[in-house]
């Protein structure tokens, strides 16, 4: 039996909390985990380069499936080489399934158990996606690791509701496997619903694990429930989940969620906070979040973050970013997205160095006083 197109490598636990310490295998390079991956929606990650993206140490980001089925549609993208080529990107890509964005954008929709009918949210055209289509597309765009096509139902539905979506879901990924043209390519990752009910987590991660898939994540967080919810989902999800696999926490990316994803035995992140914040002039700094935009700025000629040695902070000034952003410059958005992904690609690398040396609880207690982070939102360890 021939080796699954992506692997995960167990290099350490640490001793005090459930962090792993490990590498993802793609057949694009071998990158240490846990990780945080940028989001390029588009094909893109906004305003950045990928040669930007290699030199802060990104090492697998992120594409849409619906947005790229929609334009320019995966049929050119498979004619340019896959997304590797067309964007220029040698290293790891993951795609979702399209799904979030058929729930989220779509404003009128009909699942049935054949998929799902929805509108486009561009020309509002009638299109259909289900668990095959979704697979036929991320087969064609050709990243690294692919995803099952699932419901993503909001947190606080009904047990009722959740309990069909999670049936249903488990039906859609068992016939996305069958699908699945190329596992010798592309690494097929399961979803793992619920909601806050731990009996429907442990149904959806019954369900999964007896499928076999590569990896699996965890969906349906970080959609309005409070931090100490969300942690405590992780506390009775992740355990279920193989431990020879990777683990993805699916659309999570501010610093103390990381933390404590890492801290619960999470390996993978991806999130569109950084360069979306960015865009609006707030910065993540060592020392809590920084709106570059507020006057305060105005004559303050130190560096974004005194503890950063990114490009954006060895090179400008928080008046030089301030300026930009008030003169509508392009150059702050690039500037402050840039920081951004810096920063938690490097709290990444401080947060596996905590781990190998076994003291991630003391370095997390050190880093969310310098933030300014509420404890009371976190619970347990």
């Amino acid at each position: 039996m021939s080796q699954p197109a992506v692997r995960y490598r167990l290099i350490k636990e640490e001793k005090h909390t459930g962090a792993r310490l490990g590498e993802l295998i793609t057949p694009h390079g071998t990158f240490p985990t846990p990780m945080f991956m940028p989001v390029g929606t588009q094909a893109t990650v906004k305003t950045l380069t990928p040669e930007e993206l290699k030199a802060m140490g990104a090492g697998v980001i992120l594409s849409n499936t619906y947005h790229l089925w929609l334009r320019p549609g995966e049929k050119i993208v498979q004619e340019a080489g896959g997304l590797h080529r067309f964007m220029n990107w040698p290293r790891g890509i993951l795609t979702d399934s399209g799904g979030f964005q058929v729930f989220s954008l779509a404003k009128i929709r009909d699942i049935t158990e054949a998929g799902v009918h929805f509108r486009s949210h561009l020309s509002g055209e009638k299109l259909f996606l289900s668990p095959e289509k979704s697979i036929q597309i991320q087969n064609a765009l050709g990243a690294d690791i692919i995803m099952s096509f699932d419901e993503c139902p909001p947190f606080f539905e009904s047990y009722s509701y959740i309990k069909h979506s999670v049936e249903r879901t488990s039906r859609w990924a068992e016939r996305g496997l069958k699908a699945h043209q190329h596992p010798d390519r592309q690494a097929l990752f399961g979803i793992i619903q619920g909601g806050g009910h731990q009996a429907l987590r442990q149904q959806s991660a019954r369900d999964l694990v007896a499928m076999d898939f590569p990896g699996y994540s965890i969906g349906g967080l970080s959609v309005g429930e409070s931090k100490a919810e969300m942690n405590h989902v992780l506390d009775f999800t992740t355990p279920l989940l193989p431990t020879n696999k990777p683990r993805y926490l699916m659309g999570v990316g501010s610093a103390d969620s990381l933390i404590d994803g890492v801290i619960r035995g999470i390996d993978m992140f991806d999130c569109v906070l950084p360069t979306r914040i960015a865009r609006n002039g707030s910065c993540m700094t060592s020392h809590g979040r920084v709106v570059i935009k507020n006057a305060s700025y105005a004559h303050d000629f130190g560096p974004l973050d005194d503890h950063c040695d990114c490009y954006v902070c060895q090179n400008y000034s928080r008046a030089y970013l301030r300026h930009l952003f008030k003169a509508g410059e392009t150059l702050g958005l690039r500037l402050a997205s840039y920081h951004n992904l810096y920063f938690l690609l490097h709290l990444m690398q401080n947060i596996r160095q905590a781990i190998l040396a076994d003291n991630l609880l003391e370095f997390r207690e050190n880093f969310f006083e310098e933030y300014g982070f509420n404890r009371s939102n976190h619970r347990n360890f």
